[in-house]
């Protein structure tokens, strides 16, 4: 898989023009007329860079994982280091938009280097783009606007950080946004939970907790088609609860019901839930039902 450890080698890649600044770049339509049109089609590549894109799509399905969106309004795209990418010439664009395409070395030494990790957008990779409204394309766009307007200038001491101020103010924007989009769509989330539910239950049923004892999240998440971050934040912005505290809650549940058979010890239970450590399925259960599972045994047997 070929990787650009550079800004530069990147956009050259993509076809597009060499920055004005070696670890930054913008492309913003409203000022140029269109976008500079990258190549129709990749193999996986990976690269340093953090992008933020924005674009109209015309024609084409546009999916992210197996999930299809309603909103018709622009698309944001966010891209961080190392993530794999990969596209063909099926989805076809509008050349508006912008683009902010800069090398993680950019942020070094500001505290925009530790609080843009904490942004769960750059980490849903093709399983979640962010889409605004009309109202806020014009408020994103007014931000980029400005950025661009210190790029072209010539640099001096305070570009950088007036660059850098402008693009925390536009993740800040875009966190309220995300906010937003995760509450406008609660058919999603509950449907969402619901196969979670589903997936988690088809496991217990299965016999593999005891085969292949307790699954991660990531597993589940690849078995819905879906990233294990935009599982993990639907999930705990629609119930409060994080995807483990949910498979827990599963796991607890079906506790109870072997804990019934007094011919198992905890020991046994806890193998057969899939713990490889007893006592931490003891801890685990007292959490989480405010008596231990000796005690549960004791107080639900059947007389």
């Amino acid at each position: 898989m070929q990787h650009f450890k550079t800004l530069s080698s990147y956009l050259d890649y993509l076809g597009l023009p060499r920055p004005e600044h070696p670890m930054l770049s913008v492309f913003n339509s409203k000022g140029e007329g269109y976008l500079p049109c990258p190549r129709e089609s990749s193999p996986p590549i990976t690269n340093d860079c953090y992008s933020i894109s924005f674009k109209k799509y015309v024609e084409g399905n546009l999916n992210y994982g197996r999930t299809k969106y309603d909103f018709t309004n622009g698309a944001l795209i966010f891209i961080a280091p190392r993530q794999v990418l990969q596209w063909d010439s099926s989805v076809v664009f509008e050349q508006k938009g912008f683009s902010i395409n800069f090398h993680e070395d950019f942020l070094k030494g500001t505290e925009l280097a530790q609080r843009i990790k904490k942004y769960g957008f750059f980490s849903y990779s093709t399983n979640e783009a962010l889409h605004l409204s009309p109202k806020e394309e014009k408020q994103m766009e007014s931000i980029v606007e400005n950025i661009g307007i210190e790029y072209q200038n010539n640099h001096d001491a305070f570009s950088k950080e007036i660059i850098i101020s402008h693009l925390d103010t536009l993740l800040k924007y875009a966190n309220r946004f995300y906010e937003r989009q995760f509450l406008n769509r609660k058919e999603l989330s509950n449907d969402l939970l619901e196969k979670f539910n589903k997936q988690i239950a088809t496991y217990l049923e299965s016999g593999q907790l005891q085969q292949k004892g307790i699954p991660s999240i990531e597993q589940i998440a690849d078995e819905m088609s879906v990233s294990q971050r935009y599982l993990s934040d639907t999930l705990k912005k629609e119930t409060g609860k994080t995807t483990t505290e949910h498979l827990h809650l599963h796991l607890i549940d079906e506790a109870k019901n072997i804990l019934l058979q007094p011919n198992k010890s905890i020991s046994e239970v806890a193998y057969e839930l899939g713990f490889e450590y007893p006592p931490y399925f003891s801890r685990l259960f007292k959490k989480k039902e405010g008596i231990s599972p000796s005690e549960y045994r004791e107080k639900y047997k059947l007389n």
